[in-house]
Order: C-alpha cells, then structure tokens, then sequence
C-alpha cells in the first residue's frame, strides 16, 4: 500500500418525517467501516440513515444503513490499493482487489441501486462514479439535488470544507 488515503469529509443524510437533515460525522467513523455502521445506525430517520464519505477528492464512498440492512457502493475499486476503508468495502462486499490500479481498471462496487428510491438511478449512479472529472463533493451535491437535500449538504459540506 502507498500512501494512506484518509477521509476529506463525512456526512449523514437522514429523512424523518418527510425533513431531510444532513450533519458532519465524526471523523474516527471515516477510519472504520464496522465503526461508520454503528454510528449510521444511531442516526434516526424513516429510511435509515445515508453515509457520504469523499476520501482525498479522489473517490467516495455511499453506505446505506436501515436496521440491519447495509448497502454500500465505493466509486473505484483501485482505491482499495490506497486506502484502508475502501479495502474493507471491498471485503465487507465479499469482492478481491482489483487486478491493477490502472485507469481503465476503475470501476464501481457495490450497489448503485441503493439510492433508486430516491431519484437516484442505477444509471445515473454508475454515470456519475465513471466521470473521472467530477470530485466526490461534486457527485455527492447532484444526488443530494435529485434525492431533495440539496441545500442541507451544501449547509453541511460548508461546515466541514
């Protein structure tokens, strides 16, 4: 492994009662899949709680908790090469690593249906992962535009920019 990639910022999406709030999380839960679930878990919220990590502007990370229900989604595999949380997404999908670390070996994993019923298609989800161009806070702003939290992120990606 090279250098440790660490996490840039990392947020919690949570609805209750048709009310979206979005809030920094502790920066130790960017240091711990297992740890991020259990504070993902405490967040109340009428469908679970939506973690949004960006890691060295380089990728991000999207896990879902609702119950005992984990969706995760990593935007590139390669990551895993640099970075110790995305190898443990890589894992706790039950997925190797990657073959190489080259540009065409970038690609997502997990589940880019877990934000579906919230306006975010596969497709569009698997779009936005493929656009080398875009940082993760700028990937993370057009979900949070087509989930319905918009300016609750920007208020929230603010705090911790």
């Amino acid at each position: 492994m090279g250098d440790e990639l660490v996490a840039d910022f990392a947020l919690a999406a949570v609805r209750e009662d048709g009310v979206w709030s979005v809030s920094p999380l502790p920066t130790a839960a960017a240091d711990d899949l297992d740890h991020l679930i259990q504070v993902l878990r405490q967040q109340p919220g009428d469908i679970g709680a939506i973690g949004l990590l960006s890691f060295a502007e380089d990728f991000f990370v999207v896990v879902r908790v609702s119950g005992d229900d984990v969706r995760l989604l990593l935007s590139d595999c390669t990551a895993a090469f640099d970075s110790a949380f995305a190898g443990q997404v890589l894992e706790r999908l039950g997925l190797p690593m990657p073959d190489g670390d080259e540009e065409d070996d970038i690609e997502p994993a997990g589940d880019l249906e877990l934000l579906a019923d919230l306006n975010v298609s596969a497709l569009l989800m698997a779009e936005l992962c493929d656009d080398l161009d875009l940082y993760p806070d700028d990937v993370f702003a057009r979900v949070a535009e087509h989930v319905g939290f918009a300016e609750q992120y920007d208020a929230a990606v603010t705090v911790v920019a």
